[in-house]
């Protein structure tokens, strides 16, 4: 299979490299409110707001000359719906697809567990090898935090502090992997991910056949197979330079896979 190079990605990240740094004024908070937020919360809001902004960026901030060359537009996507699929297109023919990477801001006291956070971004079953471009589609990760403004150290806004930029098809084939690594299958044409169910793991280890004609959605329903709820989620896709990022910016991430080869982050 032709994939994307690494040195396209890296032609494609210059161009996206302006993005790092930007603060979007367009949500400003009041310092003294952010205890009564959750990150998730957060990142509802501004996942919408990225979204919209990204490729008109360069008439949102138009002192910053360097945001004219990101060259991003909105992609219709193939899939329609409410989230298409890829978010944007490059001025180059390449293909982006958008997620955030939520960063703890410093100094904030936020509803947050003990423990790092799963990053809720993923990639759903509804990008499939069926629907990737493998020669020109990327998956550009933003890692963002809450900052004080520059005119007013009691307003917070979202600022890009990093960007990673990876290949789509690596991160959607690692992610497939998985899956069946794992005992979990599709149903239909890249349609539905499942997983082994309570009662499926139980006649695997009684060396017992599983019934892959059906799948249901909760463990009551008695099936094998059970369909993934957290399918497609960041730190479950095992492709080595995009663990590491999550790992550079305090995430939970998988320490370990096994594609396309072995690998293991210390």
């Amino acid at each position: 299979m032709d994939k994307i190079t690494e040195t396209e990605i890296k032609q494609l990240r210059d161009f996206l490299d302006p993005l790092v740094g930007v603060q979007l004024l367009l949500l400003n908070l009041p310092k003294e409110i952010l205890s009564a937020f959750e990150p998730s919360q957060i990142g509802t809001i501004i996942g919408a707001i990225m979204d919209a902004c990204i490729p008109q960026i360069s008439d949102i901030l138009p002192e910053n000359k360097l945001l004219s060359k990101i060259g991003l537009t909105k992609c219709q996507g193939d899939i329609g719906e409410r989230e298409g699929y890829p978010d944007y297109i490059h001025s180059s023919g390449r293909r982006v697809e958008l997620k955030l990477l939520y960063v703890d801001p410093i100094g904030v006291e936020m509803k947050k567990p003990p423990t790092p956070r799963e990053p809720s971004a993923r990639i759903t079953q509804k990008v499939t090898v069926k629907n990737v471009d493998p020669q020109n589609d990327s998956l550009l990760v933003l890692a963002y935090q809450l900052q004080p403004s520059q005119d007013n150290l009691t307003i917070f806004s979202p600022t890009i502090i990093d960007l990673g930029l990876f290949s789509m098809i690596d991160c959607v084939l690692a992610r497939d992997h998985r899956l069946v690594q794992s005992g979990g299958k599709w149903f239909g044409n890249f349609e539905t991910p499942c997983i082994l169910s309570r009662k499926g793991l139980e006649k695997v280890s009684e060396g017992q056949p599983l019934d892959s004609s059906v799948y249901g959605r909760k463990e009551s329903e008695g099936h094998d197979y059970n369909e993934d709820t957290n399918f497609g989620k960041l730190k479950r896709i095992p492709y080595e330079p995009l663990q590491r990022f999550l790992k550079k910016h305090g995430a939970s991430y998988s320490k370990n896979g096994d594609y396309p080869i072995p690998w293991q982050i210390d």
